[in-house]
């Protein structure tokens, strides 16, 4: 009988501080309330910040996995994770950059492929570049969550990267267009950044979710979307994760 395999999704976006990481946990706490049990993969190998996000101490990182791998002492993949509760589980970036360069990207899918075994859903943090990490990742998941905001810079970087993904025959992309990274940056309308980007925005997350107290919450490891509040004060954005949720199981299952 053939295993049912999870799901797997990565963030992406084209440049960095765009709010991946914090929306990343945002949508694992979303599928924790969909008792759906999750593995976050820390692959934004040079200044990953998840396991500080979430406040844990780790000795083993994503390097030994693909060390392990590599030399054919990899056992199992609970040997390299952090348990952050009974739903969500964390792989880390190295802790030293330098390790970063020594990860083969021939690792990657062997590493996807194992997780999807295990967990019904499987979420990755990258950083910006082009790089050949990154293009294995985005071979190799589901689904790729394009973060994006009301910044020139961002929308020219994305519109570029979208040509390229199209070269590449990458459609397996939605656009996210988080505006409450900042705020108080209104340069163009949501009608604006579709034809500046000459494409559709799937996900629109609101000024709302903004937060003045954020480091705060990141010191203690606080997942913001599980917070018994978020659901009735941010109701909107709640349920724009709940579709960003939902998109990737039933997107996922009718490719099976």
């Amino acid at each position: 009988m053939k295993n049912k395999m999870g799901k797997s999704l990565c963030f992406f976006s084209a440049k960095g501080g765009v709010g991946k990481t914090i929306n990343l946990l945002n949508l694992a706490g979303i599928f924790e309330q969909l008792e759906k049990k999750v593995l976050l993969i820390d692959l934004d190998l040079y200044s990953g910040g998840l396991a500080t996000y979430l406040n844990h101490k780790y000795d083993k990182s994503i390097y030994h996995l693909a060390l392990d791998l590599e030399n054919s002492k990899f056992n199992d993949l609970n040997d390299y994770t952090v348990q952050i509760d009974d739903y969500i589980d964390l792989i880390c970036a190295p802790k030293d950059p330098r390790d970063a360069n020594k990860i083969s990207a021939n690792t990657i899918p062997t590493i996807i492929k194992n997780a999807k075994l295990k967990y019904d859903v499987v979420l990755i943090d990258t950083n910006h570049a082009l790089n050949d990490i990154n293009l294995t990742i985005l071979d190799n998941v589901d689904q790729i969550n394009f973060m994006i905001t009301n910044d020139p810079l961002d929308l020219k970087n994305i519109k570029s990267l979208i040509s390229i993904f199209k070269s590449l025959a990458i459609t397996n992309y939605k656009i996210i267009l988080n505006n409450s990274r900042d705020p108080f940056k209104n340069y163009f309308s949501t009608y604006e950044i579709k034809k500046i980007i000459n494409h559709n925005i799937d996900y629109i997350l609101s000024a709302d979710l903004f937060l003045k107290d954020l480091d705060k919450l990141i010191m203690k490891g606080v997942i913001i979307s599980l917070d018994i509040k978020f659901a009735d004060i941010m109701t909107d954005d709640y349920q724009t994760f709940v579709v960003m949720a939902t998109d990737l199981l039933e997107g996922a299952d009718n490719n099976e």
